[in-house]
């Protein structure tokens, strides 16, 4: 049974009465792990709310991935997932999260992965960065470079294909936020 955003309404009422029944439900991606960033996680919890029993079993992580060949800071990092689609909400998100002392994990689709570049420079200037296109597939690739640099290359006619990871260095120290409370 497909199970995605478009008929996750539809499909979950069916799936949990499969568990009411005594089945067994695995959700299965083809595409990094179930459940992050993918809208898995109300199937989770209404399974959990209809008290069934949960458990995971590790599979191939494109942030793990992507943090580990990436190259920069590890110690502290922000998943934010996707930026809105439209720009002006992307841009007023990303000034949001500009100051977050941490590197900043993005998700981006190929057909957006330029003008989320260009806007992500814009807003944070020439912070060092690794675009991760199809990580744990056969078609793998990482970029390193700044985010000026990455967005004319993607602009220009870099591979777009695919799903990516954006990694984005911490702010300079002197321009860390004090505090996180601001989110």
């Amino acid at each position: 049974i497909a199970y995605h955003e478009h008929n996750a309404a539809e499909a979950r009422p069916k799936l949990l009465s499969r568990l009411a029944d005594g089945q067994s439900v695995a959700l299965v991606s083809d595409a990094g792990t179930p459940l992050i960033s993918d809208p898995g996680f109300k199937l989770v919890r209404a399974a959990r709310e209809a008290g069934h029993h949960v458990s995971v079993l590790p599979g191939a992580s494109a942030v793990l991935a992507a943090l580990a060949v990436g190259g920069l800071p590890t110690d502290r990092v922000f998943f934010e997932g996707f930026l809105p689609p439209k720009q002006t909400a992307r841009q007023k998100r990303i000034a949001t999260i500009a100051n977050i002392p941490a590197t900043l994990v993005l998700f981006e689709g190929g057909s957006r992965l330029a003008s989320t570049l260009a806007d992500l420079a814009g807003t944070l200037g020439p912070r060092a960065a690794a675009a991760c296109r199809e990580l744990t597939k056969l078609h793998e690739e990482v970029r390193y470079e700044n985010l000026d640099v990455l967005g004319r290359l993607y602009a220009n006619g870099a591979e777009t294909r695919g799903e990516f990871v954006l990694l984005i260095a911490p702010p300079a120290e002197e321009q860390r936020a004090d505090d996180i409370d601001m989110l």
